[in-house]
């Protein structure tokens, strides 16, 4: 369940891209650890994670993404996938509230088609479709491909919570930006979003706690997650009778405690960004 059919003897590649990964996420969840450091801690653990899974450098033998699988896989579609789902949710929702007629139409029909159809279509889509349309002898890693289906998934649904936090920005923000000649991305980036994402929190992290489960649909393109290797050793008559039970006891124990811990840490961080305005009056 942990490792898929990763080789056997290659079995501390992905045990320990794993600990990168889990090791990163506490890092994160430390408010004084946030500052653009943090970036780039991130972005080193993405690369080694890659390195380590794939191989090719280091001396370290090369193993293909069809052979990758278990929590590894899940943790790469759902962390990856949500990460740069997140910039274009927040792009997407920025060009929604543009006042510019031709972004905002690309916006719209953008998300609406996206959001249209349920994320099976459009993993079908990335894994069946697309390659019809590769010049001969072109083809792009299953893997990549359902990455990418998941990252366009994820940020049209990001967009429209973002967009909800945007129009909840009082509109005095917005004139005290201007009043003090910031920019328009300068005041975005500065006063109007942060503000619009604290307000978002409880929406955004019940998206990434969805999407974090929804994960488990990439089976149906032949890519074997977490919980499908429960339904692999199912199928292996050393396990018939044993992996039933204990199995998807085990993978719901996993799902439940990371989606519980993110539920936790966003209450974690809406008290840490709450401003008790009745306490300053009363003061």
């Amino acid at each position: 369940m942990v490792f898929g059919f990763y080789p056997y003897d290659e079995h501390w590649r992905p045990a320990l891209a794993v600990l990168l990964f889990l090791g990163a996420m506490i890092v994160s969840m430390i408010p004084r650890f946030w500052s653009q450091r943090l970036l780039w801690l991130w972005l080193t653990v993405v690369v080694a994670c890659g390195v380590l899974m794939y191989g090719g450098l280091f001396g370290l033998s090369v193993v293909n993404t069809t052979s990758w699988g278990g929590l590894p896989l899940s943790f790469m579609l759902s962390s990856v996938g949500l990460a740069f789902g997140f910039v274009l949710g927040v792009l997407l929702a920025l060009a929604r509230s543009s006042k510019l007629p031709a972004i905002q139409v690309i916006a719209v029909v953008f998300i609406e088609m996206v959001r249209g159809v349920p994320l099976v279509s459009i993993l079908f889509m990335a894994s069946v479709m697309l390659p019809l349309f590769m010049p001969d002898g072109v083809t792009i890693d299953k893997l990549l491909r359902a990455q990418v289906a998941i990252i366009i998934f994820a940020g049209a649904y990001i967009a429209e919570t973002v967009r909800g936090g945007l129009q909840a920005v009082p509109k005095g923000q917005h004139e005290a930006a201007a009043a003090l000649g910031l920019g328009y991305w300068l005041s975005m980036r500065k006063i109007v979003l942060p503000q619009a994402l604290k307000i978002v929190i409880p929406p955004l992290v019940n998206i990434f706690i969805g999407f974090f489960q929804d994960t488990t649909l990439v089976t149906i393109i032949g890519l074997l997650d977490f919980l499908d290797t429960v339904r692999s050793a199912m199928r292996d008559p050393a396990w018939q009778g044993i992996a039933v039970l204990e199995g998807y006891v085990f993978a719901a124990l996993v799902y439940a405690v990371f989606s519980y811990g993110m539920g936790s840490y966003s209450r974690f961080i809406e008290r840490r960004l709450k401003t008790d305005h009745s306490h300053g009056r009363s003061g």
